[in-house]
């Protein structure tokens, strides 16, 4: 008897407690990672955006024409020409893209993520 009484280890219920915990931050993690692989190709075709030289000279809707086909390309389906508002004042241009990605996690439980990116060009 005193050897079962020294016997410990993780019993059935603990067991399947910590595999629930572990699945749900699993399920979780699939869920988020192409969410923010998705905002990583918008913030690139933005840098982009910002590495030519003439863009603060560049009307909106070319600017706006070229991002939509970065997106194209890169397979960009969250963000639209509505989350984009592109502002000149002076001799500066300034890009932001503000958008929201909800995705569906299981039951009645959802995630929402904000992102809220932006460039200026132009006037030294």
């Amino acid at each position: 008897m005193s050897r079962l009484s020294r016997q410990s280890g993780m019993t059935m219920i603990g067991f399947l407690l910590m595999f629930m915990l572990v699945g749900f931050f699993t399920l979780l993690t699939i869920k988020l990672v192409p969410i923010y692989l998705e905002h990583y190709k918008i913030v690139s075709s933005l840098e982009a955006l910002k590495s030519d030289p003439d863009l603060a000279t560049r009307p909106k809707e070319e600017i706006l024409k070229t991002l939509e086909k970065r997106w194209d390309i890169n397979m960009v389906n969250r963000v639209t020409a509505q989350d984009v508002k592109i502002t000149k004042q002076g001799g500066r241009l300034t890009v932001q893209i503000a958008y929201e990605a909800v995705e569906h996690i299981m039951g009645n439980v959802d995630v929402l993520v904000t992102f809220d990116d932006s460039i200026e060009a132009g006037g030294d």
